[in-house]
């Protein structure tokens, strides 16, 4: 295991098993991943139920009726953003190592020199199939769930972040998962973030 301190960010299209292969690596790597229980550790730090803050994990932030006076804000979805920023930010001080799934990441922690950022995009007709399977719906309705996440993550992310999510150019390794399958993607992206170690 590697002394050196590496965050893995993994931005995703749902349906492309991102989080699968995000937990893979976590596992490989011996590090802990950060995704949506980050909320479970931020609730705890502050002391509140998650089932407060779970509700506004990763929503883009509602324009009307919404405004910043003297730093604080009265969307409950910025304010959880900005939580989970700073969450990850104090891990990253404190030299810790660790896989993040979204949340922005790439941007929030671009200052560390050991940030390794990725995103995971699929083929329609897989990502379709997968959702079907792991959610029991059918064509439509994954296809439709599909278009709706991927608009929220979009809207969310680039309402923080000045780089397009998606983007190739914002990301330092970009994969279809559709073409080789999610194991063989894996142990590409494992052997990318080895060769990223060794030159850092």
């Amino acid at each position: 295991m590697t002394e050196k301190q590496f965050i893995i960010s993994i931005g995703r299209e749902f349906g492309s098993a991102g989080h699968e292969i995000a937990e893979e690596l976590s596992k490989r790597f011996q590090i802990p991943l950060y995704d949506y229980h980050l909320m479970r550790e931020i609730a705890d730090e502050k002391n509140v139920h998650v089932g407060n803050l779970e509700p506004y994990d990763e929503i883009p932030k509602k324009g009307f009726g919404s405004r910043t006076v003297r730093g604080y804000s009265n969307s409950p979805q910025e304010n959880i953003a900005y939580m989970q920023f700073e969450f990850l930010r104090k891990r990253a001080a404190e030299g810790k190592s660790f896989v993040v799934v979204g949340r922005c990441a790439e941007e929030a922690l671009k200052e560390y020199s050991g940030l390794i950022t990725i995103f995971i995009l699929g083929d329609m007709e897989k990502k379709v199939a997968r959702i079907c399977k792991l959610h029991g719906m059918d064509e439509k309705q994954a296809k439709s769930l599909i278009k709706e996440q991927d608009k929220k993550r979009k809207n969310y992310h680039n309402y923080f972040c000045e780089g397009k999510w998606g983007d190739s150019r914002n990301y330092e390794f970009s994969i279809n998962s559709s073409k080789l399958g999610v194991p063989v993607t894996t142990d590409m992206i494992e052997d990318y973030i080895n060769k990223r170690i060794e030159c850092m």
